[in-house]
């Protein structure tokens, strides 16, 4: 009995030592990261906080895509205030892979007149001790919102199974491949490209307009905006438990007679029936192009 009793209570500390050890995987993980780089350019300014955070391959658009360490190590101090808050995110049930979206203000100045609206992007992926570093950072540009924007930041599902990629290049290749898919169906028609690629709740950011969400009112906005896209990849990545990813590449739109060059950032989600779809796309302004 004794012996029973202490087989229990061994098996008991070691279940409870197994899930000490396993960090519980949240979003206010990564909304908690923002929170304190908000409070680190507040502190240290724009310039010496996105260097602290940044992952060494992690990328900016400034308009073109350079790294966020050549950048910022390259530049002065950066003057002014930049603020924002996280009102759109998700993180992979790995934990490894995870994004935030929401407005920011920029101020170089004193008076209201020196404020620039905007909206970002972020995406941040863990390092080898499992703190979040910057990978991705995108901002569009618009006019003062007129509502505040809704918050969706929703848990990763973790009652399923997480089966962790054996192959994380396969991995890469099948965004890849799903991001070149939809580049080939926007040469042929942009709404049916969308219609079929677009998640319901999806979001779209498009500089010069507030973020719209949901599919019937992006499909609205590209068909009453009459546009047209045709874009190429440049780079993806996926979670490690293979329902999150992203894509960036360039995107040429045509609106008219008026054709415009960007950058565009995707995020994509993994749906029940295991199809990709975009959660977010955003898109950053080529200049002198």
């Amino acid at each position: 009995m004794k012996n029973l009793i202490l087989t229990a209570i061994l098996l008991t500390g070691y279940t409870t030592s197994v899930f000490a050890q396993t960090p519980a995987v949240s979003i206010s993980k990564v909304v908690s990261t923002e929170e304190s780089f908000n409070k680190l350019v507040a502190r240290k300014g724009i310039k010496d906080a996105f260097l602290e955070v940044a992952d060494p391959e992690g990328i900016v658009f400034k308009p073109n895509v350079v790294k966020i360490s050549d950048f910022y190590t390259n530049i002065q101090k950066q003057e002014g205030t930049l603020k924002w808050e996280p009102k759109f995110g998700r993180i992979s049930a790995a934990g490894d892979l995870a994004f935030t979206a929401g407005p920011y203000v920029y101020q170089n100045g004193k008076s209201d007149d020196d404020k620039v609206f905007g909206d970002y992007v972020s995406i941040w992926r863990a390092d080898a001790d499992n703190k979040l570093k910057l990978l991705v950072d995108l901002g569009v540009q618009h006019p003062e919102a007129e509502q505040e924007a809704t918050t969706d930041l929703k848990e990763p599902n973790l009652t399923k199974k997480v089966e962790v990629s054996k192959d994380p290049f396969n991995g890469k290749n099948v965004i890849v491949v799903t991001d070149k898919d939809l580049n080939h169906s926007l040469t042929l028609s942009t709404l049916a490209a969308y219609k079929e690629f677009l998640s319901p709740e999806g979001r779209y950011y498009f500089p010069g307009f507030e973020p719209m969400t949901g599919q019937d009112k992006i499909l609205k906005f590209i068909d009453n905006e009459a546009i047209t896209i045709s874009a190429e990849t440049i780079n993806a990545g996926r979670s490690l438990s293979n329902d999150l990813a992203y894509s960036y590449g360039r995107a040429r739109i045509k609106k008219g007679n008026i054709v415009s060059n960007y950058y565009y950032v995707r995020i994509w989600e993994i749906d029940s029936a295991h199809k990709w779809n975009i959660l977010l796309e955003a898109f950053s302004a080529i200049e002198n192009e």
